[in-house]
C-alpha cells in the first residue's frame, strides 16, 4: 500500500520514523499544519493522521481546512486511520463533539476493553494496552459511527464510522519516547499524576496488534475500491470491442 501521512504537529520531526516503524509502507508525507494536503485523493491508497498538540476545534486554517479534507475522505469511502488527534477529528469533522474531557488528562499506559469485534479485526483480542497523551476526547460520535473499544476513562477509545477508523492512544509511541515528554509536563498536569503513568510504562502495549489491525482494515477498506476500478476498465474494454 501507498499511504499519505497527514503530519499535524510541527514540532514532532520524528512522527513519519516513528509510524514507518509501527507501520512499514510506501509513505508520502503530507504536512498539514504548513498547508501540505492531497490536491487528488487518488495520491494514496489510504491515509493516516498523526497526533498533535493542538486541537481538532480551534480556528487555525490548516485545522479547518483538515476538517473539510476529512468530509472529503468520508464522502469518497477513502481509507484512513486517524491516531489521537485524527481519530478526534472524525468525531470533530464529521457531527460529532470533540472536546476536553472532564476527567482530565489520559496519560501512560491504559488497557482498552474491546467492545465489539469486526473481520479485519485478526487476531481477535478482547483487549489491548496502549500509550495515552491527551486531553481531548470524542465526547459525541458522529452519525453511523460505531464504538469498538472503551475504559472507564476514555468511553469512545476506538471507532469506526464507513472506511474511517479512529485510535484515541497512540499505538506508534513507545515508553521509551513518553517517558521523556511525561517528565517535562510535571507542573503542567502534576507530579501525582505524572508518577501514576510513569509507573504504568512497564504494562505491555499492544501496538504489534493494532498495526496488524489497521493494515488489515485498510486492505479491506481497500478492497470495494478496486473491485469498482476493475468494474469500470471492464466496461471500458467492452465498449471498445463493440
Amino acid at each position: 500500500m501507498k499511504l499519505g501521512l497527514l503530519h499535524c504537529d510541527e514540532l514532532r520531526p520524528q512522527y513519519p520514523a516513528m509510524f514507518n516503524a509501527w507501520l512499514p509502507a510506501e509513505w508520502r508525507v503530507y504536512d498539514l499544519t504548513r498547508g501540505e494536503a492531497p490536491a487528488d485523493l487518488d495520491e494514496c491508497d489510504g491515509f493516516v493522521g498523526t497526533g498533535s498538540r493542538r486541537s481538532v476545534y480551534e480556528d487555525e486554517p490548516w485545522i479547518l481546512a483538515y476538517a473539510e479534507l476529512m468530509r472529503r475522505m468520508h464522502a469518497a469511502s477513502k481509507p484512513f486511520v486517524g491516531i489521537c488527534f485524527g481519530h478526534q477529528m472524525m468525531g470533530h469533522a464529521l457531527g460529532g463533539r470533540t472536546a476536553k474531557s472532564p476527567k482530565g488528562w489520559g496519560i501512560g499506559v491504559h488497557r482498552f476493553t474491546v467492545t465489539a469485534t469486526e473481520p479485519w479485526m485478526q487476531p481477535p483480542a478482547p483487549s489491548y494496552g496502549a500509550l495515552m497523551s491527551c486531553q481531548d476526547q470524542v465526547e459525541v460520535l458522529p452519525p453511523g459511527a460505531k464504538v469498538l473499544a472503551s475504559n472507564d476513562h476514555c468511553e469512545v477509545a476506538m471507532f469506526r464510522v464507513g472506511t474511517l477508523l479512529g485510535i484515541q492512544g497512540h499505538p506508534e509511541f513507545t515508553p521509551e519516547f513518553v517517558r521523556p515528554i511525561l517528565e517535562s509536563r510535571r507542573e503542567r498536569i502534576g507530579s501525582e499524576h505524572v508518577d501514576r503513568a510513569l509507573a504504568t510504562l512497564k504494562e505491555p502495549c499492544d501496538g504489534t496488534l493494532l498495526a496488524g489491525w489497521a493494515r488489515q482494515f485498510l486492505a479491506d477498506a481497500l478492497r470495494p475500491l478496486h473491485d469498482d476500478a476493475v468494474l469500470v476498465q471492464s466496461h471500458r474494454r467492452a465498449a471498445d470491442d463493440r
